[in-house]
């Protein structure tokens, strides 16, 4: 019997993908087409989604993977957990979901489809789809996260149910607080139970200035500056000559963020270039970039559930203080936070290192124990 539902579920999704009707497909948060992914590790079952999700109100067509156990559900819904990635890059073929990324990328992820779980991995607004991609753009990051739950949801074979919890790092982490605060209001039909935002940006003005490696930070402000310029029409001006400007533009175009791999020279004189022109700029003392990063920082007054927020000693990306001072922040208004500074962690690391203690966070926050909470000792 379970065979012949997925036999017919997987008929259904390709129907889907070839006519979506037109008021099915204007419905934020539907499901517009299902590929099954070939080639998916043992024991799971995936599929390269399409799905509605809102910018500034409008809807708009965005991608993302799922990932689910390949066996019959035990019992009712699967609990869902909506992984949300690290800053990978701004152009279209960077998505994850275009390739087999998300099956190295995920931390932990064959333990966390034995455990039982549904993953959702969107891959934001513009990667995987044609149009800007609004790097640490909160609500941009947020909505297509939660939609992206809503979406697994009408994808029969995932089970999917609407309990779930947020797992993000480095940018994904931005976007699993952002999509956490506005849980809410913006998806009041799903119930979220806890967020592990690890290594997360958390004040944009003092990560772009704090973090230890320059051309790190060179290269992320060469990313934020290319896409906010076309979102929010942001001036490339303040980046000096247009030779700077071009080669900042192009740095961020033509290059995804690939794990394991050696930047091209391209990337490597690009960076020595854009690392000139962000040295010689204060985006906190530059307007409209000074506004922007605050409306998109996260707060901390929002974080509506138990939290986990994980950083490390090593981190030279995203700084260590300002993580602890976001934690902190929310330890004063009574958040309840389970925060840790991972001795030796890297900002590369750290999700991976603790990975097995997320998953048992998050177990535990689906189960209904009570949270650990750390603020005694932050």
């Amino acid at each position: 019997m379970y065979r012949f539902i997925r036999t017919l579920a997987t008929v259904l999704a390709a129907a889907i993908a070839i006519s979506p009707s037109t008021s099915f497909a204007q419905r934020i948060g539907s499901l517009i087409a299902a590929q099954p992914v070939d080639g998916a590790p043992e024991g799971m079952r995936a599929w390269r989604i399409q799905y509605w999700t809102s910018d500034d109100g409008k809807p708009i067509q965005v991608t993302g993977m799922v990932i689910a156990p390949d066996a019959e559900p035990n019992g009712g819904p699967r609990r869902v957990i909506a992984w949300t990635h690290g800053l990978i890059g701004i152009a279209q073929r960077c998505a994850p979901s275009l390739g087999m990324a998300n099956f190295t990328m995920i931390p932990a992820l064959a333990d966390a489809i034995r455990r039982g779980y549904t993953i959702v991995a969107p891959d934001y607004p513009g990667l995987g789809s044609d149009m800007v991609h609004p790097v640490l753009v909160g609500r941009s990051e947020g909505s297509s996260t939660l939609d992206a739950v809503r979406a697994t949801r009408e994808l029969p074979e995932a089970n999917a149910g609407s309990r779930f919890a947020l797992w993000g790092e480095s940018q994904g982490g931005h976007a699993a607080l952002w999509a956490g605060q506005m849980a809410p209001s913006y998806a009041r039909d799903l119930q979220l139970v806890g967020i592990a935002a690890i290594v997360p940006p958390t004040d944009l003005a003092r990560n772009f200035k704090e973090g230890k490696d320059p051309r790190v930070r060179a290269l992320l402000t060469a990313y934020t500056a290319a896409s906010w310029s076309r979102y929010y029409g942001a001036p490339m001006a303040t980046f000096g000559s247009r030779q700077n400007q071009n080669v900042m533009l192009r740095l961020a175009d033509n290059n995804c963020i690939e794990s394991g791999t050696k930047p091209k020279l391209g990337m490597i004189l690009g960076i020595a270039i854009a690392q000139r022109a962000v040295s010689k700029v204060d985006l906190a003392t530059q307007q409209p970039w000074a506004r922007l990063m605050r409306e998109n920082n996260p707060s901390p007054a929002a974080i509506p559930v138990p939290a986990m927020i994980y950083t490390g000693t090593g981190d030279t990306i995203v700084a260590p203080a300002v993580v602890h001072d976001f934690a902190r922040r929310a330890c004063a208004l009574n958040k309840s936070i389970d925060y840790k500074m991972v001795q030796g962690g890297e900002h590369a690391t750290v999700a991976r290192i603790e990975a097995q203690a997320t998953l048992a966070w998050i177990d535990d926050r689906f189960a209904g124990k009570r949270a650990p909470n750390s603020c005694k000792r932050i």
